[in-house]
């Protein structure tokens, strides 16, 4: 039970209260009293907005179910558009504009790279991700698949073999990247620096220069002996190091050890898809680990062997300029923060009517305090040099919600005395109409946007709930190269760049799901900057430092150029629902589909219920570790329960297939002492309940959104066995 603490009109919790008076509002400038007081009206002012926005959902998605249900078997797509016109659900357009936001931090606004997501609740990880700014090469390269293992010795010595390949893939990177005017890097036997130029020496014994010397932009050692030459190419530094005693450098040519990669130019802290926060406990560690973050005093201690580590984040960079006079660079990533977006409520506050409050506005207003001291000096470290706070809005549907962000936002600065557009705002254009209106979405946020970008599962989800009717969805890899799909990549980025966002947002893509294979990443993820985008997620700071060898191949600002102003995608092929009218699947295939999904669902949602983990590498029906977190449990679970409905499969079929699945999961955890067996007493593990429900009831999931069955499953798991894992 909460204990709470009654201030005005609303009830707090006891954790809560104390956390933010005792850690978070001391230097913060605001006096306590008023803060408050300024919460308790927020709430009233703004709650039943909120309720009216998700009440509108649920009003548009009656009137697409019941006209899918009167034209089953006599759909016409142009009555269909002029149908969701009718509703509202299709915006009228809005005239062209240009996004204004001001005081954006470069690494959002001019440079391209890499972005990571990682959860608040888990702090090691956290730093982990914010020190991901840089990494080295080697280390990823030897570590992964990025380089073959074949003729390699896989034990634990180092591998000279593997070594070798680590060495010539780097020499050929500098190659392509910073060529020398005679030869190639791997030639090159000691690096000068003189009069403010990068020259080297070749095993001949001649001395040659780079191509393009403003590419080579600081150092550190003596000019005659750099431990250290830092380059920039495409807006992303890397810095070649060196050192003659070190176990590498002692055996190569020019002494050089290691690459350091500048990386995840930003990282998304996350309070929603990736973590289990279901009550004043959770949310009070979202935000003291986000408070860590940001005042820099963050630390982790854990083990690693017989060894103790302590992770704490790293300090900022500096290098001599070649022209004189010193350089500085970050030494973390600028850290943005994911809030819930608006459908959940949470007991760690309750309005006057001893109702939970919506989540969504409580983490706007305790996130943003958190972040107010940074902009107050707070800290021991500077996150935005701008002077901004970055909150990323998650699973908005239509421009409606989109305005409500900001005028939440709004009440928000004024609450905490901060100037008008400091807290910038990312779209994440996830949900169908979203997408269809997407101008408009950013139309309504057009003085604080700076980030949009594509989300491939939770945007299928949402296709598969919105038109659950229409008949029997496509399997779900199909899904990857249907029509709509194709489209929705496309129109994001021509939506953005219309807007104006080059230069001054980030125009994002989604994850690399499979952290295992970065063999497949290096060779595919680069299409996603050829696209358009000037970001893109990655699932580790490993596979960050591997994805910033794009952003040196690709020069993103060109690509936006030649993409602007040509729109490439429809609208009307992002209507195209991705039913199939005359399903002949074998009831191989058909099982097949059932055991993927089921195996993905509860793989996911054991972790999730059981011990408090919302993100996590979790082994598909082939033993391929895949990065889950809701949204892959969304596509999932509304894809079965698709099927379900439209006689694709039945009931008992499913529910077969889900205990048989169990003991697959259950054999994949065998090793986890904390690990609950579910194939042990299906009917009372909260678990597989939790993964039944997300089936069965999926139709009935408001949008198809997993979270109302977790967090309620999630309670109960807690309240049953007393403490999280």
């Amino acid at each position: 039970m909460e204990n709470y603490i009654k201030t005005g009109k609303i009830q707090v919790s006891q954790v809560l209260f104390d956390f933010v008076n005792l850690e978070v509002l001391p230097g913060s400038g605001l006096d306590r009293e008023k803060f408050w007081s300024d919460l308790e009206l927020l709430i009233s002012d703004l709650t039943l907005q909120n309720k009216n926005l998700l009440a509108r959902r649920d009003e548009l998605q009656g009137q697409i179910d019941t006209w899918h249900k009167k034209n089953q078997g006599n759909f016409d797509f142009t009555e269909y558009k002029e149908f969701l016109k009718g509703i509202g659900y299709l915006e009228p357009e809005v005239g062209d504009f240009t996004i204004t936001t001001q005081r954006v931090d470069s690494e959002v606004a001019a440079q391209a790279g890499p972005q990571l997501v990682v959860p608040a609740t888990n702090a090691r990880y956290a730093i982990n991700a914010a020190n991901a700014r840089w990494g080295s090469l080697y280390d990823a390269l030897y570590g992964t698949d990025a380089i073959s293992y074949e003729g390699a010795e896989c034990g634990k010595g180092y591998d000279p073999v593997r070594g070798e390949r680590v060495i010539a893939f780097a020499r050929d990177f500098l190659n392509q990247t910073v060529p020398l005017m005679e030869q190639s890097h791997k030639e090159v036997i000691q690096y000068i620096i003189s009069g403010a130029k990068l020259k080297a020496k070749l095993g001949n014994g001649e001395i040659t220069e780079l191509k393009d010397n403003s590419k080579f932009v600081g150092y550190l050692g003596q000019p005659e002996a750099p431990t250290a030459i830092l380059f920039q190419n495409n807006g992303l530094h890397f810095e070649v190091q060196i050192d003659r005693n070190h176990s590498i450098g002692r055996d190569d040519k020019a002494g050089v050890k290691d690459i350091l990669m500048e990386a995840a130019l930003t990282t998304i802290v996350d309070c929603e898809d990736s973590v289990t926060a279901v009550d004043a406990d959770d949310k009070v560690l979202v935000y003291r680990n986000w408070l860590g973050l940001i005042k820099g005093d963050l630390k982790a201690t854990f083990k690693k062997g017989d060894q103790g580590i302590v992770r704490e984040l790293s300090p900022d960079r500096s290098y001599n300029s070649p022209a004189g006079g010193e350089i500085k660079l970050a030494g973390r990533s600028l850290l943005l923060v994911r809030n819930v977006g608006h459908l959940m409520t949470i007991n760690a506050v309750l309005d006057q009517d001893g109702k939970e409050v919506p989540e969504g506005i409580l983490d706007g207003v305790f996130t943003s305090l958190i972040a107010k001291h940074d902009l107050l000096g707070n800290s021991k470290y500077k996150n935005s040099r701008q002077g901004s706070i970055y909150i990323v809005k998650p699973k908005m549907h239509g421009s409606e919600e989109v305005a409500f962000a900001d005028k939440l936002f709004a009440r928000i600065e004024d609450m905490l005395e901060l100037a008008r557009n400091t807290i910038k705002i990312g779209v994440m254009d996830e949900e169908r109409r979203t997408t269809l209106n997407l101008k408009s979405c950013i139309s309504k946020v057009k003085e604080r946007v700076v980030f949009i970008n594509t989300g491939f599962l939770d945007r299928t989800g949402d296709e598969i709930h919105t038109s659950m009717e229409a008949g029997p969805m496509i399997r779900k890899n199909e899904m990857k190269n249907s029509k709509w799909l194709q489209a929705y990549e496309q129109w994001n980025v021509d939506v953005g760049l219309a807007c104006g966002m080059q230069g001054k947002a980030q125009i994002g893509k989604g994850m690399w799901a499979m952290p295992d294979r970065m063999d497949d990443m290096v060779k595919q993820k680069a299409g996603q900057l050829l696209a358009g985008a000037n970001t893109a997620w990655v699932p580790s700071p490993t596979a960050a430092t591997l994805h910033s060898l794009h952003y040196h191949q690709i020069n993103v600002p060109e690509v936006q150029k030649k993409l602007s102003g040509k729109f490439q995608a429809s609208l009307d092929d992002i209507l195209q629902i991705p039913v199939t009218n005359d399903p002949k699947w074998s009831s191989e295939e058909i099982q097949q589909e059932l055991d993927n999904n089921a195996q993905s669902i509860l793989g996911y949602v054991v972790r999730w219920v059981e011990q408090g983990i919302g993100c996590s590498k979790v082994p598909d029906i082939n033993n391929v570790g895949l990065m889950e977190d809701r949204a892959t449990l969304r596509i999932s679970s509304q894809h079965m329960a698709n099927w379900l409905y439209h006689g694709i499969c039945t009931e008992e079929q499913v529910l077969e297939t889900l205990k048989r699945m169990a003991k697959v999961v259950d054999e994949q955890n065998a090793g986890d002492p904390f690990y609950r067996p579910m194939s042990k007493d299906y009917n009372n593990s909260v678990a597989f309940q939790a993964a039944c429900d997300l089936v069965f009831k999926g139709r009935e999931q408001p949008n198809g959104y997993t979270e109302p069955i977790l967090h309620r499953r999630r309670a109960e798991a807690k309240a049953k066995f007393v403490t999280q894992c």
